[in-house]
């Protein structure tokens, strides 16, 4: 069993899920501020198309929780909230998702494709694309004798992609400390998972693969935190891997300029938000007062404008050097 979080770590759980919501809310307005008149995605300072998670921060603060940098993990196309929890350097990720030359990627990459060395960090907008990297860094893990471990992260859709089940099959053969994390959001883009999915759990899908696994409902963090915490402690033992899915919402749509047409139960979702829900919470049990939720608020909000503007103050990529990076070893301008 693992031990429930204590009021230290609930309270940190709260201040990772805020400063999470408060850089999507960020990217959100710099990404409107200037892509009219009418709506063009190649338009304005923070070009491409747009995945924002907000509603699924109880899953990457619950599950990097447990984590360390020295740990592994892949995110998807909708990576923030993950990157936030692991610790990546906020300045960078803005620059990067800005385009600049200070970004993680060297403004080469976009939002998409974070990659952070310092942290183990990556993503990729390929569905189910970071489970066999996933696997790749596990097996380094754990032939080179440490407890470290890879977190892979998808969503519900991609469980139906071969890449989720080759990677699953190979993750038990050779017991690697990998922990397979689902969000299910509910919608695949715009199809719901009832009509793309033959099971309502994809945590039963583990029993085929000789592993446990495990479904989290209601967006709860502190469930989230217990799951993560079993599955962590038992890859880092060397007694293979784990998968966690999760229930969870997405308050916005699959991509900014998403109409959602398709969503019926768009009225109730703002009543879903995990953020009031959790603080009320906190509230409740005594570890969170008006002032103190405010200057975790003010605090997150501090970060995240600091990150915009180094975002914005940053130089973009000389056009004279597209070709620079291609090749390891810096390759023709």
């Amino acid at each position: 069993m693992t031990a429930p979080p204590d009021d230290g770590t609930r309270v940190e759980l709260y201040r990772t899920m805020v400063l999470a919501r408060t850089f999507e809310e960020a990217m959100l307005r710099e990404y409107h501020a200037d892509k009219g008149p009418g709506f063009d995605i190649g338009k304005g300072l923070v070009p491409g198309e747009m995945h924002l998670a907000a509603g699924q921060e109880p899953v990457a603060a619950g599950v990097c929780a447990h984590l360390t940098t020295d740990d592994a993990v892949t995110a998807t196309h909708r990576p923030h909230h993950f990157a936030i929890a692991h610790g990546i350097d906020l300045r960078r990720m803005a620059a990067e998702i800005f385009g600049r030359e200070t970004g993680l990627g060297r403004g080469r990459g976009g939002h998409m494709h974070l990659f952070d060395p310092a942290t183990h960090f990556s993503c990729s907008g390929i569905i189910a694309e970071g489970y066999p990297p996933a696997l790749g860094q596990a097996f380094a893990f754990q032939r080179k004798g440490t407890d470290r471990v890879a977190v892979a992260v998808t969503g519900e859709g991609a469980a139906n992609q071969g890449a989720f089940h080759e990677s699953l099959n190979l993750a038990a053969l050779w017991r690697l400390p990998v922990v397979f994390v689902v969000e299910d959001n509910d919608w695949g883009i715009s199809v719901p998972r009832a009509s793309s999915t033959c099971v309502p759990s994809n945590a039963v899908r583990a029993a085929g693969y000789d592993m446990p696994g495990e479904r989290i409902e209601d967006n709860a963090v502190e469930a989230v935190y217990a799951a993560a915490g079993r599955a962590v402690a038992r890859a880092r033992a060397g007694d293979g891997p784990s998968l966690i899915e999760v229930h969870t919402l997405r308050l916005w749509g699959h991509f900014e300029g998403d109409a959602q047409a398709y969503r019926k139960d768009i009225e109730d979702v703002p009543g879903r938000d995990p953020l009031p829900t959790y603080e009320r919470t906190l509230r409740e049990a005594g570890l969170l007062d008006e002032a103190g939720a405010a200057a975790v608020k003010a605090e997150a909000v501090e970060k995240v404008e600091d990150a915009v503007r180094f975002a914005k103050e940053s130089p973009a990529p000389d056009p004279a050097e597209a070709g620079r990076y291609v090749f390891a070893d810096g390759g023709p301008a």
